[in-house]
């Protein structure tokens, strides 16, 4: 069997990323650390923006949602009750010709890395005996490392969102339904991690964790039946079908605000053999990545499960009384959970473009543009002097710059000749350019007090007066005016 062909257009974008101060890999100076990725200044910029859109349209666009930033450490019965130190664990096996280290349940259909034309079943070496291994990364609370100061590196951020519920409901005056939600680093210790940033071992989530009323509670305030009633207007007394139905609605319709259209995403519901335990439905919304469909983020019906293992094990209450049903119990949870560095590399995935642009002799040439849409672009607007020999444009520059650098991302340049500079800003996907020019100092008076505004997507470029920059380009961006 032939070796697949490397995904071309994976190298491309792994290729940008770095060169472009999206992604490092962790530690390169000393060889890299398998797993573990830095953002660089645009990532990092991407990834704020991607971050606050959320809480945006999670917390300060609703009146149902309030946030929380939990430790990444907690108490380590945390993870006894929520079974991870029992259960989060995968049976491996080691391959002892070439020392590989595969998952037994996929042991028929793992290729083995020395004999790839064969299954690590058929690979003619001997294999060791099952063993469990945990992923969650251990660690020790204080001086001394001994087995009770034995700590965990969080592996979700959802269970800290279970162990305050109480807190949170006491003091924000919610009422069931609402929702907690947080964004977070998390670590698991991954066995095999693969396809760049897509599976590592450190990653930032954002979870929310919304509580809602038990159906039989629902019901008995008159809660239609799942198949009858909407799903675009909340309501208290909708039952846990209605509620998971309109988090997936809203979820898909947020990938599509931050540009990843419909038909890059695919929803896919688990079946009986793949849900977990405590859970009812858990619908996956998948991207279309360069190497195959991939889970975006998973939106569960969870039950009460984790509420009543914390019950249980820490001996506190986690009912909550119900004020208009006038009785006590414990709410269930619909739980939207996505992966933020799955999120980025989506969408940069998705933004990676290749176009014949004509070079300033009018020439075609083949460049990238990364078309991201305005709302995550981690640079806004370019902001040039046609020339910066000359102090006059080099100071308006500056001037118009200052002035919008207060409302958004913006980056000067005056290197190079203007064509490279708008090239520049197509491959890190910068949505606008603004030019100073002569005419832009009053070299033509019917110019006078103008600038050249250079369009991304289309390469126009108008001219628009500086009394209408700032409007022009809110409205561009799709910002308040």
């Amino acid at each position: 069997m032939a070796e697949p062909k490397v995904n071309e257009l994976m190298e491309k974008i792994v290729s940008l990323s770095k060169r472009r101060g999206f992604i490092f890999q962790s530690s390169e100076i000393y060889g890299g650390i398998n797993g573990f990725w830095d953002y660089g200044p645009l990532g990092a910029e991407l990834k704020r923006n991607v971050k606050d859109l959320w809480w945006q349209s999670m917390t300060r666009e609703r009146e149902d949602v309030v946030g929380l930033d939990a430790t990444i450490i907690m108490h380590p019965k945390v993870w006894e009750a929520s079974g991870h130190t029992s259960t989060f664990s995968d049976p491996m096996v080691d391959c002892k010709d070439c020392k590989g280290r595969f998952r037994a349940d996929q042991i028929d259909s793992t290729p083995c890395p020395k004999k790839s034309s064969k299954m690590v079943t058929e690979c003619g070496s001997d294999k060791t005996e099952p063993r469990a291994f945990n992923l969650m990364f251990k660690t020790y609370v204080g001086p001394v490392e001994t087995e009770d100061n034995v700590a965990y590196l969080r592996p979700e951020t959802a269970q800290a969102i279970f162990a305050q519920f109480k807190n949170v409901s006491d003091i924000s005056r919610q009422k069931v339904p609402f929702g907690i939600c947080q964004i977070g680093k998390a670590f698991r210790n991954e066995i095999n991690p693969r396809n760049y940033t897509f599976r590592s071992r450190e990653f930032e989530q954002m979870e929310l964790e919304f509580f809602i009323k038990p159906d039989e509670v629902a019901h008995e305030q008159g809660g239609a039946p799942a198949e009858d009633a909407p799903t675009k207007n909340p309501a208290p007394n909708w039952g846990w079908k209605q509620w998971h139905q309109y988090w997936v609605e809203q979820r898909l319709s947020w990938y599509e605000s931050i540009g990843l259209p419909a038909d890059s995403l695919e929803l896919y519901w688990q079946g009986d053999d793949e849900l977990a335990h405590y859970a009812r439905a858990t619908v996956d919304i998948m991207y279309k990545f360069p190497f195959g469909v991939q889970e975006l983020e998973g939106i569960a019906a969870r039950s009460n499960y984790d509420l009543t293992q914390h019950q249980e094990h820490s001996g506190k209450s986690m009912e909550y009384f119900d004020e208009d049903a006038k009785q006590r119990y414990i709410p269930h949870v619909i739980e939207p959970s996505a992966g933020v560095d799955r999120m980025i590399l989506a969408l940069i995935c998705n933004a990676y473009h290749e176009a014949m642009i004509p070079s300033a002799k009018g020439v075609p040439e083949k460049r990238v543009v990364m078309k991201f849409h305005p709302r995550v672009a981690p640079v806004k607007v370019g902001v040039f002097p046609l020339l910066k020999n000359k102090p006059e444009l080099v100071a308006k520059a500056r001037e118009v710059y200052d002035a919008l650098k207060v409302h958004f991302a913006c980056f000067y340049d005056e290197a190079g000749a203007i064509g490279k500079r708008y090239a520049r800003q197509d491959e890190i996907g910068t949505p606008f350019c603004v030019t100073i020019d002569f005419d832009t100092l009053g070299e033509n008076p019917e110019h006078a007090n103008t600038v050249t505004l250079r369009d991304r997507d289309t390469t126009e470029q108008t001219r628009v007066s500086l009394d209408q920059l700032l409007p022009r380009l809110k409205q561009g961006l799709g910002l308040p005016i």
